[in-house]
């Protein structure tokens, strides 16, 4: 079974498109959408349609649940998808489940199987972030019964085989490969590049599961302009170079 991954496409229509056209031309039996979809300032509605028209196994992010709750607390990335998008799109978001699974080996989540904001493969400390070690990851995967799991959110393509044969496969982020965070301790995330990103997995005649991570060019300069004509200059940085500008 060839499994496409994609996560984190934060409204970025133009490299969504990117993707699905490369995953066409490279074949797989089916694409999954691991969250965050359309947060952010750039095409929230015309993804959410976009996606809505293919029903590709889907599972909500942080932001697909934060844009859902008071509007007084949320976000300036999530207010703003959530007066773009029309009635039906935040009825199919409310309706998206947290997790899922594909065939019986196959789970899909956004952060880890028991939360959608605690990095998988990626810890942050005081010092900033840096891969997870396997015993970290081994305790964040706890008992979830599957040979592969697709996570999401930190936007960084990684991988990780536990020693009980499970794998652990990030794609990255399709649509910002940087940003900055204040939680649990200030640090940045940055790809450093430009590219959308995502993942084919894919298990052989033994059931042992193997990633391939590829890294697709699209406009991101009408992107990052896009940005910046809608009030986001923190993100033209992020989507020009795949570097935050500012330091934290």
């Amino acid at each position: 079974m060839r499994i496409a991954a994609i996560s984190d496409i934060h409204g970025n229509l133009a490299a969504l498109d990117a993707v699905l056209a490369d995953i066409a031309r490279r074949g797989v039996d089916v694409t999954v959408n691991l969250g965050d979809i359309v947060s952010g300032p750039l095409q929230p509605r015309e993804t959410a349609a976009r996606l809505m028209a293919l029903a590709l196994p889907t599972i909500r992010g942080n932001h697909e649940r934060q844009l859902l709750a008071d509007p007084a607390r949320m976000g300036v990335s999530d207010a703003y998808a959530r007066a773009q998008l029309l009635p039906e799109q935040l009825d199919w978001i409310a309706a998206l489940p947290g997790t899922l699974r594909l065939r019986h080996d196959v789970l899909l989540v956004h952060g880890t199987p028991a939360s959608d904001l605690v990095y998988f493969l990626d810890t942050v400390t005081p010092q900033g972030s840096r891969a997870a070690t396997m015993d970290e990851v081994a305790q964040r995967a706890g008992d979830a019964s599957a040979g592969l799991i697709l996570c999401g959110h930190t936007h960084l393509p990684r991988s990780m085989a536990l020693p009980d044969g499970r794998l652990i496969v990030n794609p990255g982020s399709a649509g910002l490969p940087a940003y900055d965070d204040e939680h649990p301790y200030a640090h940045v995330m940055e790809n450093g590049t430009p590219h959308a990103r995502y993942a084919i997995v894919e298990d052989d005649a033994q059931g042992r599961w193997q990633a391939r991570f590829h890294q697709v060019d699209y406009d991101w300069e009408t992107a990052a302009q896009l940005a910046l004509d809608r009030g986001r200059p923190d993100w033209v940085a992020p989507l020009r170079s795949g570097r935050v500008a500012a330091a934290i």
